[in-house]
């Protein structure tokens, strides 16, 4: 935004997560320079009952939401007066954590007579990449979250593309059910990452391709496979080799992104991979990507982890790009569960 001198001023958004487990609050300045980013987790209280509850989810959110939003705005040094406008999620997600955080941001916007921005969230998992690099258009972003797991190209800023998507379980969710049958805790992703490298071999499992040319994904299978593993050793009387089976899942997932994304970079002709979602803090996929697109001469991205998992500066950072292309959204907008990437897209095109 341009002032009366013609000087640009800067745009300072709070933004509001609250679409599943964390309760987060960040004000971003000009959609790439994070002020504060204060993260309040679930974790320990949903561990106990191996998964994410979501009554329990949207209660813990009224208890800290204020507390948050406070703090944000007292580590950035920022007085409500000076923010630009307020963004929160809008969609996907657990519809009572979701309402929790719009009805918040909406009443803040009121209170403080600011635009209000709704944003999606997984649009923000993808411009949690521009917190750390300048985006380069057009680009391909594999999403691997806990409930997504997509390839998504960008030929303009803010334009969204699905090529390819699950057609059951997200990395994510497979992770977490593969790491129950292996007898670790919620969240079961890092346990599994863990003993995959540490395993001396993979126990062999099948890789899952789909159809030739295909960008969908299918882990419903691969998961069943652990299932059976498991089960087998234990009816001959023997323990599980769990470390082999963690390395040998994780590798077969592993193989089956890295080569879907990089034949999607070259298909497309995408100037840079982005790696985001709660999955891509998983070292042995980091690792293999980073690897293989060096190999390749592929520019790769990915935000550091605490940019990975669910954070209000990613929602900063997107909503920052609806601002500057559309502008504010209706106070009238609803939290959407199903939200819409695509739809979501900016219409300046």
């Amino acid at each position: 935004m341009k002032t009366e001198t013609g000087l640009l001023k800067p745009v300072f958004i709070l933004a509001i997560e609250t679409s599943c487990d964390e309760t987060s609050v960040a004000v971003v300045k000009d959609g790439s320079e994070v002020l504060s980013n204060i993260i309040s987790s679930q974790i320990e209280t949903h561990r106990a009952f191996g998964g994410v509850v979501p009554e329990v989810a949207s209660r813990k959110h009224v208890e800290v939401i204020t507390l948050v939003i406070e703090e944000a705005l007292n580590t950035a040094g920022i007085a409500p007066q000076d923010l630009t406008a307020v963004a929160v999620t809008q969609g996907p997600g657990l519809v009572g954590a979701l309402l929790v955080g719009v009805v918040a941001a909406k009443s803040l916007a009121l209170a403080w007579g600011k635009p209000l921005i709704g944003t999606h969230h997984i649009a923000g998992h993808i411009y949690a990449n521009r917190l750390v690099k300048e985006l380069q258009y057009p680009n391909m972003t594999l999403v691997v979250s806990g409930g997504h797991t997509e390839l998504v190209l960008m030929e303009r800023e803010g334009d969204f593309k699905i090529i390819g998507r699950t057609r059951d379980d997200a990395v994510g969710e497979a992770y977490d059910k593969v790491a129950r049958a292996l007898g670790f805790p919620y969240p079961g992703g890092p346990h599994v990452d863990r003993l995959a490298r540490e395993a001396e071999e993979a126990f062999p499992l099948p890789r899952v391709w789909l159809e030739p040319g295909s960008y969908d994904f299918s882990l419903s299978g691969l998961k069943s496979a652990v299932l059976n593993a498991v089960n087998q050793s234990k009816m001959k009387g023997l323990e599980p080799d769990v470390p082999g089976i963690a390395r040998g899942f994780q590798e077969s997932v592993v193989e089956v992104l890295v080569e879907k994304a990089v034949r999607a970079v070259r298909e497309y002709s995408a100037g840079q991979l982005l790696l985001c979602g709660g999955v891509a803090a998983n070292k042995g996929l980091r690792e293999a990507l980073t690897l293989r697109c060096a190999a390749e001469g592929i520019e790769l991205v990915i935000p550091p982890p605490v940019y990975c998992t669910d954070n209000a500066a990613m929602i900063g950072a997107a909503a920052y790009v609806k601002w500057k292309h559309e502008g504010g959204t209706p106070l009238d907008m609803v939290a959407d569960p199903g939200f819409s990437l695509e739809k979501w897209s900016v219409s300046a095109y």
